[in-house]
């Protein structure tokens, strides 16, 4: 199985890893296919995405493809972000091997469930 350089990178470096104690949301989404399972963090400052951080569990794709998401997503709107899909972070690691594509769509499925957590919080405090 060839990886990219920049799947090498993200695997080996991983970026925004870690729990987040104080987060404003948080949202799990994992794939049963192959087990591996993502929970994203976020702190929101009027409606910007100002941290995120993520623990993944899976394959060498996952946490790659986990860690180049939330390169790619912090510091946008919330609507930037839930806008950048699986096949944005597919081409931002210059691609995944075909049967690892699937773990290109983690970190947008926990975005989802970690901004409907995040609105939800918010509707339960006003």
């Amino acid at each position: 199985m060839d990886y990219s350089d920049k799947v090498i990178e993200h695997f080996m470096c991983p970026q925004n890893v870690g729990s987040m104690p104080d987060a404003d949301a948080e949202g799990i989404f994992g794939d049963v296919t192959c087990g591996d399972s993502l929970t994203i963090y976020l702190k929101v400052k009027d409606g910007i995405l100002t941290d995120i951080s993520y623990l993944v569990f899976g394959c060498a794709a996952a946490v790659a493809a986990s860690s180049m998401f939330t390169v790619l997503v912090k510091g946008k709107s919330i609507e930037e972000a839930l806008n950048i899909g699986g096949r944005d972070v597919f081409d931002a690691l210059d691609g995944l091997p075909a049967s690892k594509v699937h773990c290109s769509v983690l970190g947008p499925q926990a975005l989802k469930k970690a901004i409907e957590d995040y609105e939800s919080k918010r509707k339960d405090q006003s």
